[in-house]
Protein backbone atom coordinates (compact mmCIF):
# COMPACT_ATOMS: atom_id res chain seq x y z
CA UNK A 1 0.00 0.00 0.00
CA UNK A 2 0.86 3.51 -0.53
CA UNK A 3 -0.45 6.87 0.75
CA UNK A 4 -0.85 10.02 -1.23
CA UNK A 5 0.45 12.67 1.15
CA UNK A 6 2.66 15.51 2.73
CA UNK A 7 4.59 15.78 6.32
CA UNK A 8 3.03 18.59 7.35
CA UNK A 9 -0.71 18.13 6.70
CA UNK A 10 -2.24 16.60 10.34
CA UNK A 11 -4.87 14.33 8.48
CA UNK A 12 -1.91 12.32 6.23
CA UNK A 13 -0.53 12.23 10.05
CA UNK A 14 -3.45 10.38 11.38
CA UNK A 15 -2.91 7.84 9.09
CA UNK A 16 0.32 7.27 9.61
CA UNK A 17 0.48 7.26 12.93
CA UNK A 18 -2.86 4.51 12.65
CA UNK A 19 -0.28 2.72 10.48
CA UNK A 20 2.44 2.70 12.72
CA UNK A 21 0.47 2.05 16.27
CA UNK A 22 -0.99 -1.25 13.71
CA UNK A 23 2.29 -2.02 12.46
CA UNK A 24 1.54 -1.85 9.52
CA UNK A 25 3.77 -0.34 6.54
CA UNK A 26 2.54 2.06 3.82
CA UNK A 27 4.89 3.80 1.15
CA UNK A 28 4.58 7.70 1.61
CA UNK A 29 4.14 9.20 -1.66
CA UNK A 30 4.46 12.96 -1.37
CA UNK A 31 2.18 15.50 -3.19
CA UNK A 32 1.67 18.91 -3.29
CA UNK A 33 -1.90 19.46 -3.78
CA UNK A 34 -1.72 23.15 -4.31
CA UNK A 35 1.04 22.65 -7.05
CA UNK A 36 0.02 23.36 -10.67
CA UNK A 37 1.47 19.79 -11.58
CA UNK A 38 -0.09 17.60 -8.97
CA UNK A 39 -1.66 14.61 -10.04
CA UNK A 40 -3.65 13.81 -6.92
CA UNK A 41 -6.96 14.20 -9.19
CA UNK A 42 -6.27 11.16 -10.97
CA UNK A 43 -6.76 8.68 -7.73
CA UNK A 44 -8.90 11.63 -5.96
CA UNK A 45 -11.26 13.52 -7.82
CA UNK A 46 -11.36 16.02 -4.62
CA UNK A 47 -7.84 16.78 -5.17
CA UNK A 48 -7.34 15.95 -1.10
CA UNK A 49 -4.95 14.49 0.54
CA UNK A 50 -4.76 11.75 2.13
CA UNK A 51 -5.39 9.41 -0.55
CA UNK A 52 -4.54 5.30 0.03
CA UNK A 53 -3.55 3.45 -2.82
CA UNK A 54 -3.88 -0.41 -2.33
CA UNK A 55 -2.07 -3.07 -3.67
CA UNK A 56 -5.26 -3.86 -6.44
CA UNK A 57 -5.43 -0.84 -7.85
CA UNK A 58 -8.03 0.72 -5.95
CA UNK A 59 -7.89 3.91 -3.74
CA UNK A 60 -9.69 5.33 -0.33
CA UNK A 61 -9.76 8.85 0.44
CA UNK A 62 -10.43 10.79 3.47
CA UNK A 63 -8.74 10.34 6.48
CA UNK A 64 -11.78 8.74 8.90
CA UNK A 65 -12.34 6.64 6.16
CA UNK A 66 -8.65 5.39 5.56
CA UNK A 67 -8.36 5.29 9.71
CA UNK A 68 -11.22 3.06 10.05
CA UNK A 69 -10.30 0.30 7.27
CA UNK A 70 -6.95 0.10 8.23
CA UNK A 71 -7.76 -0.63 11.83
CA UNK A 72 -9.81 -3.53 10.53
CA UNK A 73 -6.56 -5.20 8.99
CA UNK A 74 -5.02 -6.28 12.26
CA UNK A 75 -5.98 -7.04 16.09
CA UNK A 76 -3.07 -5.53 16.93
CA UNK A 77 -3.73 -2.67 19.13
CA UNK A 78 -7.28 -1.94 18.65
CA UNK A 79 -8.34 1.85 18.05
CA UNK A 80 -12.01 1.80 17.70
CA UNK A 81 -14.30 0.13 19.40
CA UNK A 82 -16.49 -2.00 17.40
CA UNK A 83 -20.64 -0.33 18.33
CA UNK A 84 -22.53 1.11 20.38
CA UNK A 85 -22.17 4.53 22.11
CA UNK A 86 -18.42 3.76 22.84
CA UNK A 87 -17.69 3.99 19.24
CA UNK A 88 -19.72 6.79 18.86
CA UNK A 89 -17.78 8.72 21.35
CA UNK A 90 -14.32 7.67 19.97
CA UNK A 91 -15.74 8.98 16.63
CA UNK A 92 -17.18 12.08 17.96
CA UNK A 93 -13.45 13.20 19.18
CA UNK A 94 -12.15 12.36 15.84
CA UNK A 95 -14.68 15.03 13.99
CA UNK A 96 -13.75 17.65 16.83
CA UNK A 97 -10.39 17.25 16.48
CA UNK A 98 -10.77 17.27 12.46
CA UNK A 99 -13.23 20.13 12.64
CA UNK A 100 -10.71 22.23 14.72
CA UNK A 101 -8.35 21.40 11.86
CA UNK A 102 -10.51 22.41 9.73
CA UNK A 103 -11.43 25.99 10.64
CA UNK A 104 -7.72 26.45 11.76
CA UNK A 105 -7.06 26.04 7.80
CA UNK A 106 -9.54 28.03 6.67
CA UNK A 107 -8.36 30.79 8.36
CA UNK A 108 -4.18 29.86 7.33
CA UNK A 109 -6.01 30.11 3.68
CA UNK A 110 -7.31 33.24 4.45
CA UNK A 111 -4.30 35.17 5.64
CA UNK A 112 -2.21 33.00 2.71
CA UNK A 113 -3.78 33.42 -0.24
CA UNK A 114 -5.56 36.81 -0.04
CA UNK A 115 -3.78 40.17 0.33
CA UNK A 116 -4.22 42.46 3.38
CA UNK A 117 -6.72 44.15 2.08
CA UNK A 118 -8.77 41.40 0.81
CA UNK A 119 -9.10 39.49 3.62
CA UNK A 120 -12.42 38.78 5.57
CA UNK A 121 -12.08 39.78 9.72
CA UNK A 122 -15.18 38.76 9.87
CA UNK A 123 -14.64 34.95 8.23
CA UNK A 124 -10.97 34.97 10.46
CA UNK A 125 -13.52 35.54 13.61
CA UNK A 126 -15.57 33.25 13.11
CA UNK A 127 -12.81 30.12 11.98
CA UNK A 128 -10.75 30.81 15.23
CA UNK A 129 -13.91 31.20 17.47
CA UNK A 130 -14.38 27.63 16.26
CA UNK A 131 -11.26 26.51 16.93
CA UNK A 132 -11.22 28.00 20.37
CA UNK A 133 -15.02 26.71 20.99
CA UNK A 134 -13.59 23.11 19.93
CA UNK A 135 -9.75 23.76 22.32
CA UNK A 136 -12.27 24.36 24.81
CA UNK A 137 -14.65 21.51 24.52
CA UNK A 138 -11.69 19.48 24.13
CA UNK A 139 -9.83 20.40 27.22
CA UNK A 140 -13.38 19.90 29.19
CA UNK A 141 -13.80 16.91 27.95
CA UNK A 142 -9.89 15.07 28.63
CA UNK A 143 -10.88 16.72 32.44
CA UNK A 144 -7.87 14.90 34.72
CA UNK A 145 -8.41 11.88 32.20
CA UNK A 146 -5.19 9.43 30.78
CA UNK A 147 -6.79 8.96 27.75
CA UNK A 148 -9.57 11.16 25.73
CA UNK A 149 -12.15 8.01 25.54
CA UNK A 150 -11.79 4.86 28.21
CA UNK A 151 -9.10 3.16 29.87
CA UNK A 152 -6.98 3.04 26.69
CA UNK A 153 -5.13 4.42 23.87
CA UNK A 154 -7.36 5.41 21.26
CA UNK A 155 -8.38 7.05 17.86
CA UNK A 156 -9.69 9.66 19.92
CA UNK A 157 -6.07 10.24 21.13
CA UNK A 158 -4.73 10.38 17.34
CA UNK A 159 -6.60 12.46 16.42
CA UNK A 160 -6.17 15.51 19.31
CA UNK A 161 -2.56 14.88 19.23
CA UNK A 162 -2.41 15.46 15.24
CA UNK A 163 -4.84 18.90 15.79
CA UNK A 164 -2.40 19.88 18.46
CA UNK A 165 0.32 19.59 16.29
CA UNK A 166 -0.71 20.99 13.59
CA UNK A 167 -1.70 24.12 15.57
CA UNK A 168 1.73 23.96 17.49
CA UNK A 169 3.36 23.94 13.73
CA UNK A 170 1.16 26.59 11.72
CA UNK A 171 -0.33 29.07 14.97
CA UNK A 172 2.46 29.03 17.03
CA UNK A 173 1.10 32.44 18.48
CA UNK A 174 -2.09 30.60 20.46
CA UNK A 175 -1.75 30.45 24.00
CA UNK A 176 -3.31 26.61 23.80
CA UNK A 177 -0.75 25.32 25.72
CA UNK A 178 -1.27 28.01 28.72
CA UNK A 179 -5.14 28.58 28.15
CA UNK A 180 -5.53 24.20 28.33
CA UNK A 181 -2.84 23.07 30.60
CA UNK A 182 -4.24 19.33 30.36
CA UNK A 183 -3.84 19.27 26.95
CA UNK A 184 -0.78 20.75 27.25
CA UNK A 185 0.00 17.81 29.38
CA UNK A 186 -1.56 15.12 27.00
CA UNK A 187 0.36 15.97 23.63
CA UNK A 188 3.28 15.97 25.42
CA UNK A 189 2.56 12.04 26.74
CA UNK A 190 1.29 11.32 23.01
CA UNK A 191 4.36 12.99 21.64
CA UNK A 192 6.80 10.83 23.46
CA UNK A 193 4.78 7.71 21.34
CA UNK A 194 7.31 6.38 18.87
CA UNK A 195 4.22 6.76 16.20
CA UNK A 196 4.39 10.60 17.34
CA UNK A 197 7.65 10.88 16.97
CA UNK A 198 8.35 9.25 13.71
CA UNK A 199 5.71 11.38 11.99
CA UNK A 200 6.64 14.96 13.78
CA UNK A 201 6.45 17.35 10.80
CA UNK A 202 9.26 18.81 9.77
CA UNK A 203 9.40 22.92 11.04
CA UNK A 204 8.27 25.47 8.41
Amino acid sequence: MKIIGSLTSPFVRKVRIVMAEKKIDAELVLENVWNSETTIAEFNPLSKIPCLLMDDGGAMFDSRVIAEYIDTLSPVGKLIPGTGRERAAVKTWEALADGVIDAGILARLEKTFRNDGEQSEKWLERQMHKVHQGMETMSKSLGNSKWCHGNQFSLADIALGCALGWFELRFPELNWKTQYPNLATHFAQLSDRPSFKKTTPPAQ
